[in-house]
């Protein structure tokens, strides 16, 4: 959706969303992935998955959670902006990875982590425990977000994080003007 085209990625409690929606009150054009994009699939074929039955097995949903391939793939083609932010998580990004011009990792440490996870509600990924557990095992081992991408500290304050992100992109403070 931009003649540049960025994903911010990062584990559930990094701060995905809000870095979206700062991004969002300064004027650029940026993607709630979470929100916009994603479903239950198969991360291979993208066939969609009913996971209802499964709702007791964190691991199998969390491992299912993806962005539909044929929305990024047309999000990313259409330049009507300078720059576009795809912000969230998927299980399937190695089959988009590549679209982008760079990559982002939100990191935070753990006890922050578990004060972000702590003040969610049950009915949002991360606020029941055993969801918890699995996002700080995912925490240590880095084993589901993108390796070699750009780590950002996303525990400082919103507006740095942001302005860390936009002097990495070599874009002011600003939303570029079309």
């Amino acid at each position: 959706m931009g003649v540049k085209n960025y994903l911010i990625e990062g584990i559930s409690g990094t701060g995905k969303t809000t870095v979206c929606e700062e991004l969002q009150r300064r004027g650029y054009h940026a993607i709630h992935g979470d929100r916009e994009l994603s479903y239950h699939g198969d991360p291979e074929t993208g066939e969609p998955l009913d996971v209802s039955e499964q709702q007791h097995d964190i691991w199998f949903v969390h491992q299912h959670h993806i962005w539909d391939m044929d929305k990024v793939k047309s999000l990313v083609a259409d330049q009507r902006n300078p720059i576009s932010f795809f912000c969230g998580g998927s299980r399937n990004f190695l089959r988009f990875i590549d679209l982008f011009d760079g990559v982002f990792v939100l990191d935070i440490d753990l006890d922050t982590l578990n004060k972000r996870l702590a003040g969610r509600p049950e009915d949002e990924w991360g606020g029941r425990p055993s969801e918890r557990e699995l996002i700080a095992r995912l925490h240590a081992t880095k084993e589901d977000v993108p390796q070699n991408a750009i780590s950002i500290d996303a525990t400082a304050p919103i507006a740095r994080v942001v302005d860390n992100i936009l002097s990495r992109c070599r874009v002011g403070d600003r939303a570029p003007r079309v």
